[in-house]
């Protein structure tokens, strides 16, 4: 639930270059015509089209950047992100882009889901907790790759949307609550891997304290500046793996002292 490119020069939402520059490419969804007197397979011409321009997301926008793992790729190829926006933004949900998803929040560009899912090196064993869980986009690729998923939304009607949206597609080990993420979901702690998906201004107590020790997170941190860390839980803190310029919107829920 992310505007999650990196800031560029201008002070706008800039694309991510590392050294270069990626040109959008707009797929145009072609529907598939069969034949007069042949059978059509069971998937639906619409169906056909997403699955096309899910896999032109996948090969264009992650794999054609720095994207390597071969599990998050396939993961990306499978789950279907038109059935996490808004009805009237589909037509472009594998564009390369963040999309709003209402209640002034948005699922975050495709790279963005990818580059911070390959971070955690999540294994089929690991229990994930999630905070901002909006959609349930990033909830449903996590779920692809992790033994369970334990996500957090504070705006209520998006909770309420994403457990819906999840369970229809399928994705019955992942679990979504609505309530504060700054206090993580203790009942369930140690977990494996954190990821957050909106920016506080500092790194939650709870959610340190509710990492295993050796376990990884992924976390956008700051106010006006904000950057993207991987982090590594050790027995005395916190470690930097490394560092992402970033534009997420804003944790919301602080405990005031």
């Amino acid at each position: 639930m992310a505007w999650s490119q990196p800031r560029g020069a201008a002070g706008g939402r800039a694309r991510l270059t590392f050294g270069r520059r990626f040109l959008l490419r707009w797929a145009a969804l072609t529907p598939f015509g069969w034949a007069c007197g042949t059978a059509a397979p069971s998937a639906q011409p619409a169906d056909t089209a997403r699955q096309s321009a899910r896999n032109r997301m996948v090969d264009d926008q992650l794999a054609g950047r720095d994207i390597k793992s071969a599990r998050v790729l396939d993961a990306m190829r499978r789950v279907p992100r038109h059935e996490f926006v808004p009805e009237s933004m589909r037509p472009g949900a594998y564009d390369d882009t963040p999309l709003p998803i209402g209640y002034n929040q948005t699922i975050s560009q495709p790279y963005i889901v990818a580059y911070m899912t390959e971070a955690l090196e999540l294994q089929p064993t690991h229990r994930v907790l999630e905070i901002g869980t909006g959609s349930g986009y990033q909830a449903a690729v996590l779920g692809e790759l992790a033994k369970e998923v334990y996500t957090i939304e504070i705006v209520e009607p998006l909770a309420k949307s994403a457990r819906a949206t999840l369970a229809r597609l399928g994705y019955t080990n992942v679990h979504v609550r609505s309530g504060n993420g700054y206090q993580g979901w203790p009942e369930h702690a140690p977990f494996d891997r954190v990821m957050v998906t909106a920016a506080p201004d500092a790194i939650p107590p709870a959610l340190v304290e509710q990492l295993a020790v050796g376990g990884l997170m992924a976390i956008p941190v700051g106010v006006s500046e904000q950057e993207l860390r991987i982090l590594r839980r050790t027995a005395t803190g916190l470690e930097t793996l490394r560092t992402l310029p970033v534009r997420f919107v804003p944790m919301t829920g602080k405990p005031k002292p």
